[in-house]
């Protein structure tokens, strides 16, 4: 059965790419973009017709 590579082969590539660092995470934790859709959806501004009643 024949093989996918030699075993001499193994991680070269690997081990040649640099090393990058990644990236800082812009969004906010899961919690506060929960928090910002739930004042968005339910705690709506009153508007000027709710006013005058």
């Amino acid at each position: 059965m024949p093989t996918h590579g030699s075993m001499t082969k193994a991680g070269k590539v690997r081990k040649a790419t640099p090393k990058i660092e990644p990236k800082p995470k812009v969004r906010p934790f899961p919690r506060v973009n929960n928090r910002k859709r739930y004042q968005k959806l339910l705690e709506k501004p009153v508007t000027q017709k709710a006013k005058a009643l």
